[in-house]
């Protein structure tokens, strides 16, 4: 039974993404490691990875080291760089989050002495009566 987790096509684009050398693996694993990544993400396990992909080891290394040098985000400019030549772009499913979240000055480890919150506290009455 296989386990390939890429179709030929697939796997033909993304190969040139991947290195090799300093941070790649011998070029004829990196398909089956590049894919035992794959199936890590789709079933949530690095120890039961099948062996016929690698060690679960040297997988999850691998993995490691290609994301600290952003191959994934290669990866993914790439991805929509070839969706806008092939005009198959969908800006319909762009979402982005512009959320800011403030806290109070003790949960950013902030400490002030009690003379300096009595002081801010005042200021700050004092600025809403002046509206």
């Amino acid at each position: 039974m296989t386990r390939a987790q890429l179709t030929d096509t697939e796997w033909g684009f993304i190969e040139p993404y991947l290195p090799i050398g300093e941070y790649g693996p011998y070029p004829e694993r990196l398909r089956q490691q590049f894919e035992g990544v794959v199936w890590r993400f789709r079933t949530g396990g690095w120890r039961e990875i099948p062996q016929e992909f690698g060690a679960w080891p040297t997988v999850s290394n691998r993995f490691g080291q290609w994301r600290d040098v952003g191959v994934f985000e290669s990866l993914l400019e790439g991805l929509i760089a070839e969706a806008a030549k092939r005009s198959e772009v969908d800006l319909s499913l762009v979402s982005i989050d512009s959320t800011t979240v403030r806290a109070h000055h003790d949960a950013a480890g902030m400490h002030l002495g009690e003379d300096v919150i009595a002081a801010l506290e005042k200021g700050a009455a004092e600025e809403e009566k002046a509206r």
